[in-house]
């Protein structure tokens, strides 16, 4: 597929032109809409993928905007941006069909976290739509990407580097989430040999945690079910 278009709709120029510079650098097509009568019409002559839609602006706000899209049968993500003191504001627009909100103040890496996100759920969902067959070699639980081909683990987006043990390791897991393995089996599945010793399995374990976890002491992804073995939590 070509390059995923994210429509920016926001007042504020400067918010703007550093919300796309930072969306290009991740290879995204951007264009932008200072209101929402502008971001309409750019939704009606272009395919966006995601919009990201300020709920406070002149002419026609978010909340407005985010019914008329969810009217005219757009089905893509929309996120919110709102300012703290809009809670009423942001659980209407959730009401109305946006898919999350960020508040402002946010981190650039925070707003990127939630759009890769929600533009990988959205990617399966027009595969499914489409009859598109999903490539079996990529492996997504989560905000936790492995792709077989390229070799690449990826986590919210991030690139995470791996070595190739423990990328082994982790396709295992992956490749059957929810199922619990214990270190002997995964030793054997990894190294095809009879386990020995199987200490290096936690280290490797404990490695591979600390690279795809945010908190690697309250892990999201990859648990231990004591005294029976690790695995890939269900998401």
């Amino acid at each position: 597929m070509e390059a995923y278009h994210i429509l920016i709709v926001e007042d504020d120029k400067d918010i703007r032109d550093g919300i796309e510079i930072y969306l290009k650098n991740q290879g995204y097509v951007v264009s932008q809409a200072a209101d929402g009568i502008e971001g309409m019409r750019r939704i009606e002559e272009e395919e966006i993928h995601l919009a990201i839609v300020d709920i406070m602006m002149p002419r026609m706000d978010g909340i407005t905007m985010m019914m008329k899209v969810r009217e005219k049968g757009y089905d893509f993500p929309v996120i919110m941006l709102s300012a703290k003191s809009e809670e009423v504001d942001k659980i209407m627009g959730l009401n109305m069909g946006a898919d999350d909100y960020v508040t402002k103040p946010f981190t650039t890496m925070e707003l990127l976290a939630r759009v890769n996100s929600h533009l990988r759920r959205y990617g399966k969902y027009l595969q499914a739509v489409g009859g598109v067959q999903e490539n079996d070699k990529v492996h997504v639980i989560g905000g936790l990407e492995l792709n077989e081909e390229t070799v690449e683990v990826s986590v919210d987006g991030r690139p995470v580097k791996m070595t190739p043990l423990e990328f082994k390791i982790l396709l295992l897991l992956m490749k059957n989430p929810g199922r619990v393995f214990s270190a002997d089996e995964i030793y054997e599945r990894v190294w095809n040999e009879q386990a020995v010793n199987t200490d290096t399995i936690m280290v490797h374990i404990r490695k591979i945690r600390e690279k795809i976890e945010i908190n690697p002491k309250e892990p999201k992804y990859l648990k231990v079910v004591w005294g029976v073995g690790y695995k890939i939590e269900k998401q």
